[in-house]
């Protein structure tokens, strides 16, 4: 058997609640019962995640501390995680004993808060504590509230261990209608939701294997435009008809990342990829326009007055390159 300790309070050094705590997992313990407990105020980032523990265990104890109203921020936000994300299946196989201890006032009414939480999610309520402790002196030195909460905790490990029945309430009339909804994941609570989220030399790992993973796609990338754009190379030269006196540089911006270099000069061509200092012309186009240039479907003049190539400098060099490849 297996239960799981839920603290929500602040973790104050004279704090009851631990007090209470602390006897029930000694007893619980004694009976040879695992017990693993979380305390919500150290583990704020992650408290998505939580509901995923429950999955292990066939038993918990929900204990907070009332300060001044209600059952406290950590603990209703473990509740509400558990509510969007929690296995329902699960949970209503298991049972919830609450622990509630008041400094000021509302103890009950934060015993009830949980007890009818834990009921709407579907779960099993035990018989719990509360009560209201002004100073924990006052508990330390009373051995027939120590003798309560022993009894308390021997109480919850027989009804999870004879796994006792009890009368269905009204809440689950609630739940059956309020669950309905469907609950849609936003990316952010998905990636919180994760078990490794909060594992922060996990996430390093998966970040420099990201890092690796897209250096190594960008070389194969690399490779293939390289290889690809042998074959448009190819065609310039090949498709190069010279014209005597025709002189001129020309650069082609491919997609907004890629250079053509292309010089003329008479009946010399030079055709590589990489920069160009101070063309005559600058094209700017999509590499299926340019597709559409070197197989004939599309001139660099037509091209330029669809508007699907950018052009800088001396019109009259564009032209010229229509005449001198002839596709």
């Amino acid at each position: 058997m297996k239960i799981n300790i839920y603290y929500g309070g602040r973790g104050l050094i004279d704090d009851p609640t631990l007090f209470v705590i602390n006897k029930m997992q000694e007893v619980l313990e004694e009976l040879h019962v695992a017990v693993e407990r979380f305390h919500l105020h150290e583990l704020k980032n992650s408290i998505t995640t939580l509901p995923q523990t429950l999955k292990e265990a066939d038993g918990i104890i929900l204990a907070t501390t009332i300060e001044w109203h209600g059952i406290g921020g950590y603990m209703q936000q473990f509740l509400d995680s558990c509510w969007l994300y929690g296995d329902k299946e699960k949970i209503s196989t298991m049972y919830m004993c609450p622990v509630v201890i008041s400094t000021t006032y509302g103890e009950r009414e934060g015993k009830l808060d949980l007890l009818s939480a834990w009921e709407i999610l579907g779960g099993r309520p035990c018989s719990g504590i509360c009560g209201y402790i002004a100073d924990i002196s006052l508990m330390e030195d009373n051995k027939e509230y120590i003798s309560l909460i022993e009894k308390k905790a021997e109480n919850m490990y027989r009804t999870v261990n004879q796994k006792i029945v009890s009368l269905p309430a009204s809440n689950q009339a609630i739940r059956q209608m309020v669950s309905r909804t469907q609950i849609d994941l936003t990316p952010q609570e998905s990636e919180q939701l994760s078990r490794y989220a909060s594992d922060d030399k996990y996430v390093q790992q998966q970040k420099e294997d990201i890092q690796e993973l897209t250096s190594l796609f960008r070389d194969m990338m690399g490779n293939e435009a390289i290889e690809d754009g042998g074959e448009v190379i190819n065609k310039f030269q090949k498709c190069f008809k010279p014209e005597a006196g025709v002189r001129g540089s020309y650069k082609l911006v491919i997609g907004g990342k890629k250079n053509l270099r292309l010089r003329v000069n008479g009946a010399d061509l030079e055709c590589a990829f990489g920069d160009v200092d101070n063309p005559d012309v600058e094209l700017q186009l999509d590499r299926k326009i340019l597709d559409e240039i070197v197989n004939g479907r599309m001139t660099f003049q037509r091209a330029f007055m669809s508007g699907e190539m950018k052009m800088k400098g001396d019109f009259k060099a564009l032209r010229i390159l229509d005449q001198i490849f002839i596709f």
